[in-house]
C-alpha cells in the first residue's frame, strides 16, 4: 500500500494572512513566501554580524607582515566567551580614535577662552591627547595652579588659565569631550598583572623573553613618544598590552597605554581580499 505524501505546511505569512481573512492568489502567495525567506534571511544576517562575526580591514601598514594594508577578514565574536585571550594572539578592539569638544560648559575656563564646539583636542601643555582616559589621568597629576593650554587639531591655543582646585578632568575646565572610536587590529603582548618591556627589540613578560614566529621581529622602542613598555609596565588588570607587528609603523600601547577588556571585539580568522591572499589568520 502507498504512503501518502505529507502536505507542506503553508508559509507562516500565509498564515497570519489568512487569519487576517486575506486569501491570496497563487502569484501572491509565492511573492508572500518569497518575503519571508528574505526577512528571514535579513534577520540571520543580522544577528550572526552582530553577536558572531564582524567584517573589516586595515587600513596601514601597522601589521605587515601578518596582515598588509587593506586587507579584508572576518572577526571571530564569539571565541573569548569560551577562552581568555593570551600573549600572541591577533587581536581586534574599539579604541579611540580622536577626542573631540561636544560642548562647552558657560561661563567655564574654556567659554572664555573661546574653544569652539566640534574641534579635535591635540594637546593639553604639550601632552597629546590620545584617549580621555589618557589625559585625564595627566591632567589629575598636575598640581594646582598649573598654566593650562589647550591646542585643537586646527592649529589655535586656547589659554585656559591656572589648574583649579579639584581639576581632575575636563569637564572642570568647561570642556565636555566626546571619543570618536573606531575598530583596531594589534598582536596581544601581555595581560592584565603581568609586567611588560621592550628591551634590545625584544619583549620581555614578567622578565622572560616572549619567542617564537609570532614574536620573531624587531620591536622599536626609541620613540620620545613611548609611554609604556619601555620601562617595565605593569599591566592593570583588566586590561591588555598590545602592539603592531610592524612596530617602527604602529599607533599601539606604546602610546596611549592599555586595551580594557570589556572593549575587545574578536580575533581575525579569514582573510577574504585579496584572492591570492586568501586563508586563515592563525
Amino acid at each position: 500500500m502507498s504512503r501518502k505524501r505529507k502536505q507542506k505546511k503553508p508559509a507562516m505569512i500565509l498564515r497570519l494572512a489568512w487569519r487576517l481573512g486575506y486569501r491570496p492568489g497563487r502569484v501572491m502567495s509565492e511573492v508572500l513566501e518569497w518575503i519571508e525567506v528574505l526577512a528571514v534571511a535579513g534577520a540571520l544576517a543580522a544577528v550572526i554580524m552582530s553577536f558572531v562575526t564582524v567584517r573589516m580591514h586595515v587600513p596601514t601598514g601597522s601589521m605587515i607582515p601578518t596582515i598588509d594594508p587593506h586587507d579584508s577578514f572576518f572577526v571571530d565574536r564569539i571565541t573569548y566567551y569560551f577562552r581568555d585571550p593570551k600573549p600572541g594572539d591577533i587581536i581586534v578592539f574599539r579604541h579611540t580614535e580622536q577626542v573631540l569638544v561636544k560642548g562647552v560648559v558657560k561661563d567655564s575656563p574654556a567659554d572664555r577662552a573661546g574653544v569652539p564646539v566640534g574641534e579635535r583636542l591635540l594637546y593639553l601643555n604639550n601632552e597629546p591627547v590620545y584617549t580621555l582616559e589618557f589625559i585625564e589621568n595627566i591632567l589629575a597629576s598636575w598640581s594646582e595652579s598649573t598654566d593650562l593650554k589647550l591646542t585643537m587639531a586646527d592649529g589655535q591655543s586656547y589659554d585656559l588659565g591656572e589648574k583649579g582646585s579639584g581639576a581632575t578632568r575636563l569637564i572642570d575646565l568647561g570642556i565636555v569631550p566626546r571619543e570618536k572610536r573606531m575598530r583596531y587590529v594589534k598582536r596581544l603582548i601581555a595581560v592584565g598583572g603581568q609586567t611588560v618591556q621592550i628591551r634590545d627589540g625584544d619583549i620581555y613578560v614578567d622578565g622572560k623573553k616572549l619567542e617564537g614566529p609570532r614574536f620573531d621581529r624587531y620591536y622599536t622602542s626609541n620613540d620620545p613618544r613611548f609611554r609604556f613598555g619601555i620601562e617595565p609596565t605593569l599591566v592593570p588588570e583588566g586590561h591588555f598590552f598590545v602592539l603592531g607587528d610592524n612596530s617602527g609603523n604602529s599607533f599601539d600601547s606604546r602610546f596611549w597605554g592599555f586595551v580594557k577588556r570589556s572593549d575587545l571585539i574578536g580575533v581575525p580568522y579569514l582573510r577574504v581580499w585579496p584572492l591570492s591572499r586568501f586563508g586563515l589568520l592563525h
